[in-house]
């Protein structure tokens, strides 16, 4: 199994024609997050035979030079944001490990797929992309990781990323919850919640290689 089977048959049971058309206008019309060779970099970055880990992100941030397509991640050079930042202090608090790169491409190359919910966004306008089909996309391509995959750790932060419980079969695969790291949630439960020790001790347990969550070449 790879991504271009599961995209063709996503594509085949689900008509994006609308989304597509939407998208080509906006992008013709409009500034829109992430560029359009960069929507799909997750994919590109994790291949499906190499999938460990899901870290499940809202929408692409939407101020310049930040989405790449990668969840949570901005470009190399770009200040952190806010929940990325609030992710690094629990990093550190959880491994003791500090990163400065806001860049997580490194992540992508460890097996973890980092995937938006909404794989677009127009400028200054968080959520302009909710509802044109994307939820129905990613929501098929958790399902297809659940039907295909022997055992993922699929990490759910925040209650928009827990609905997609549903299409994971907790009986081969692990979830892993708690609050979203916005600075408007992350002292609720996020801070304390030991989200990476918690993914490595689970790979472990399962004869899987541990994320290098230090790790920082990309």
């Amino acid at each position: 199994m790879d991504w271009q089977t599961i995209f063709h048959k996503i594509k085949t049971s689900y008509d994006f024609s609308e989304m597509d058309a939407f998208l080509d206008d906006a992008f013709a019309t409009k500034t829109i997050y992430p560029p359009r060779d960069t929507i799909y970099n997750a994919f590109t970055l994790t291949p499906f035979e190499a999938v460990k880990v899901v870290i499940i992100g809202q929408d692409p941030y939407h101020g310049p030079n930040q989405a790449h397509g990668l969840a949570f991640s901005v470009q190399q050079g770009t200040k952190l944001p806010p929940s990325l930042r609030n992710m690094y202090q629990e990093l550190e608090s959880d491994l003791g490990i500090t990163r400065l790169t806001g860049d997580l491409t490194c992540w992508a190359k460890e097996g973890v797929l980092l995937l938006n919910r909404v794989l677009t966004v127009e400028e200054k306008k968080a959520n302009a992309h909710k509802g044109i089909g994307w939820e129905q996309f990613t929501s098929a391509i958790i399902e297809a990781i659940s039907e295909h995959k022997d055992h993922v750790v699929f990490v759910l932060w925040g209650s928009p990323a827990q609905k997609l419980s549903q299409f994971i079969d907790t009986e081969k695969h692990t979830i892993i919850k708690s609050v979203h790291p916005s600075p408007l949630s992350a002292y609720r439960g996020f801070f304390g919640s030991k989200p990476y020790s918690q993914v490595n001790e689970d790979l472990l347990a399962h004869g899987l290689t541990p994320i290098d969550w230090a790790r920082e070449e990309l």
